[in-house]
């Protein structure tokens, strides 16, 4: 039982919690909000009054019909109670019409700092976190906030309005009747109270199930020829099944139980109506009070009861929306990358000689866990270093750290006499060419791929770097030829995409190369274009390269073989070879028949 009411406490405090996160988060926008919810107060405060004004037309009716009816005051209240109902109109009209503008900007926010937000977050976030996730948060629960703004936060404001209204207009009328009417709502309320605090883990479970669904949805496309070619389709069905069936049943769960509180407010106000109509009833045959009264309290009686159903509806929107809410500012809220600036130090490109010191470097992605371990390597000036070794022994890693892609955990990397710990990582980044195994296409045309980020780059200059790598003739036999428009999604071989990313790295004039597989979806044809094309784009520079094919790296001034993190051996090609170590190994290995 203790256990359950900690539960509650939790669920609760997680309601209010991701709430006052988002009225927090709308600050900017907190003068047209007031000036929207006011317009909505005035509106509902000129609903209220009109059955005030029903009820002298009503009691005057009544009146003339053993005298004479009073038509010039009928008319009078009529015209009167158009013009309350027309400002009412237009109140609401105009409320709605800000809402809708302050909606619009909050989202428009919420996604621009949730885009500036993924810049700034540390590689091992996107290491445990699927694509497809992030994007439901800036795509389904930024939405599912916004509609809630909307819709919600004006209608409860209304609703709340009418409520207290109808209610104070009820005892002015007649004392009875008016407790008659909230006593049989206080039940109502009181159920639908129990209902939101139960329903709301299931709205949490629903935009959690989006998120997987989401990710599991971009994982398939972006690997389908692989599902494909290992007949994997109906593994992969029952994992989408899977994820869909808990989305349906979180749905399912949350919906009826936030259904049940509109028919049950819509019964208890239908029996509050009931009641008022028979005991006004009673009231007039002992000329209590007037007919008129019971044509008011009927009115106000669904003046009462309907604000607390569109309240209950309106809490059902704020429970998606707290769960919505709930994953966005988690998702803002994650730890960020060390703050950079008070480092002041910067190595200009021009001053960079292309030293490079490893010392003592120690990391590992996990802490208790290291991969790198007392790494150290002096690397000379414009000296092209290849680095070798089996899956896993840590390549890749170094590269990693080299980048300041993650901060090493013990030790230090020099570069030209800078610490990499004193210089900010957009320096780092400058000072570095990278071409990846992984390519990167994006939208636009090939010149734009090309020239991607470089600012005084001339079509002369594009045209050599592809001709350097072998491109030239491909991208002329394409209709608009360098302005032809591709994406990641084009029929595109891999050899070809990986072409484009090196000659954008050909027309970047930068100290210090990285090639990691940069060779490994192009054929051996190629392959000798490319290497040769990579001789020129090295010269002068210092440059790193990381291969598995080993006939690639031959002519590498230094060659570091690592295994299990350390170095554990270093030299030529030819001096490896006659070690007969580990690299010798490793290189007779490629060349050994398979029996």
């Amino acid at each position: 039982m203790h256990n359950r009411r900690n539960n509650m406490d939790s669920k609760a405090k997680d309601f209010t919690g991701s709430i006052k996160k988002i009225i927090k988060y709308n600050r900017p926008f907190i003068v047209l909000i007031i000036i929207a919810l006011i317009l909505s107060f005035a509106a509902s405060i000129l609903s209220i009054v009109g059955p005030d004004k029903l009820k002298d037309i009503t009691n005057t009716i009544q009146e003339g019909i053993m005298t004479g009816i009073d038509l010039e005051k009928i008319k009078n209240i009529g015209l009167l109670l158009a013009i309350m109902y027309g400002f009412s109109a237009i109140f609401n009209y105009l409320q709605g019409f800000i809402m809708t503008i302050v909606n619009n900007k909050f989202q428009l926010m919420m996604r621009s700092d949730i885009d500036k937000k993924i810049n700034r977050l540390p590689l091992s976030y996107f290491d445990k976190t699927t694509v497809g996730d992030i994007l439901s948060r800036i795509t389904n629960d930024v939405d599912t906030i916004g509609w809630t703004m909307n819709q919600s936060l004006s209608g409860l404001v209304s609703s709340l309005t009418t409520l207290l209204g109808a209610l104070f207009m009820m005892f002015y009328t007649n004392w009875i009747l008016a407790l008659i009417s909230v006593f049989s709502s206080l039940f109502g309320f009181m159920f639908v109270t129990i209902i939101l605090v139960k329903s709301q883990k299931y709205f949490n479970e629903v935009q959690d199930s989006l998120g997987d669904i989401n990710g599991h949805i971009e994982e398939v496309f972006s690997s389908h020829n692989i599902i494909k070619v290992y007949n994997a389709e109906e593994e992969t069905n029952k994992e989408f099944d899977k994820i869909n069936k808990r989305l349906f049943e979180n749905g399912r769960k949350s919906q009826f139980l936030s259904g049940l509180m509109h028919p049950l407010m819509g019964f208890i106000g239908n029996f509050g109506y009931v009641l008022v109509c028979v005991v006004g009833a009673i009231l007039v045959i002992n000329n209590t009070i007037s007919f008129g009264v019971i044509v008011a309290f009927m009115i106000y009686i669904r003046l009462f009861t309907q604000p607390l159903m569109n309240i209950a509806q309106s809490l059902t929107g704020f429970q998606s929306a707290a769960a919505a809410g709930e994953r966005v500012f988690e998702f803002l809220e994650e730890k960020e990358m060390d703050d950079e600036s008070n480092l002041k130090e910067k190595l200009e490109i021009n001053d960079a000689k292309g030293n490079i010191e490893f010392k003592n470097v120690s990391f590992g992605y996990n802490s208790d866990k290291l991969i790198i371990k007392n790494f150290d390597a002096k690397i000379p000036c414009n000296s092209k270093i290849a680095i070798v070794g089996p899956t896993g022994a840590g390549k890749t890693t170094i590269v990693n750290l080299l980048m300041k892609f993650y901060n090493i955990n013990s030790g230090d990397i020099i570069i030209d006499g800078h610490s990499i710990n004193k210089l900010t990582r957009e320096n780092v980044h400058e000072l570095f060419n990278m071409v990846l195994q992984d390519t990167w296409i994006f939208n636009g045309t090939i010149k734009e791929n090309i020239k991607y980020n470089k600012k005084h780059i001339t079509d002369d200059e594009i045209i050599n770097a592809c001709k350097n790598v072998g491109l030239h003739h491909f991208i002329k036999t394409l209709p608009k030829g360098y302005d032809t428009i591709i994406s990641d999604v084009d029929t595109l071989s891999s050899g070809e995409k990986q072409l484009l990313t090196i000659a954008r790295a050909m027309i970047s004039d930068k100290p210090y190369l990285i090639l990691d597989e940069a060779t490994s979806n192009v054929d051996t044809r190629t392959e000798e274009l490319v290497a040769r094309a990579m001789d020129k784009l090295a010269k002068d520079k210092t440059s790193f390269i990381i291969a598995h094919r080993l006939s690639t790296i031959k002519n590498a001034d230094m060659i570091l073989v690592i295994n299990n993190g350390n170095i554990v051996e270093q030299g030529n090609h030819e001096e490896l070879l006659k070690k007969k170590g580990f690299y010798a190994d490793l290189y007779n290995s490629q060349f050994e028949e398979i029996k």
